[in-house]
């Protein structure tokens, strides 16, 4: 069930609106979604080290970043599940981009940790207590449940294949 607008910050909404309201579980959405995101991006392993414009993030960067971020947000509904109250810091993305240096390694390492780190979130997700999706807690300042944490990998993911699609030619 999509989580009600309530259970995360407004920002996050346009994520969430990207997972279709169909009646499927997000832990569906989730592995379905995967596998079409890692197929676009072999078929695009020339591409690595393009930018669309001066200043924006290549390739690399981004798949670098929707690795980073999921991490994120899996690690905030871990300890939101868990009944964990303590308010948990907001990240810059631009800083995590930059240090991560995606561009030294190959679309195929890259590949291969976005695939990792998709695994290791549906085995959490799929293990969580169904009261569990319901509690909240806060993150960057806004309150946030487990649920709407699920929706907004799901939706991130989507919404950065969409741009990749669109802005990269994926």
């Amino acid at each position: 069930m999509r989580p009600n607008s309530d259970e995360y910050a407004p920002y996050y909404g346009t994520y969430i609106s990207k997972v279709p309201d169909d009646g499927i579980d997000v832990v569906h959405h989730l592995m379905d979604q995967h596998h079409e995101t890692v197929d676009a991006l072999r078929k695009a392993k020339g591409k690595g080290d393009y930018a669309y414009a001066e200043g924006k993030w290549t390739v690399k960067d981004v798949i670098e970043h929707v690795c980073d971020a999921e991490r994120v947000f899996a690690y905030r509904a871990l300890r939101i599940a868990r009944g964990d109250t303590t308010p948990l810091p907001g990240f810059e993305q631009d800083d995590y981009v930059k240090t991560a240096q995606a561009g030294r390694r190959t679309m195929d390492d890259l590949l291969d940790e976005l695939w990792s780190v998709r695994a290791a979130t549906l085995s959490l997700a799929k293990h969580l207590p169904k009261d569990s999706l319901t509690l909240r807690g806060t993150a960057s300042g806004n309150p946030v449940s487990v649920r709407a944490l699920l929706y907004i990998i799901a939706g991130h993911e989507r919404h950065h294949l969409m741009l990749l699609r669109e802005r990269y030619g994926v």
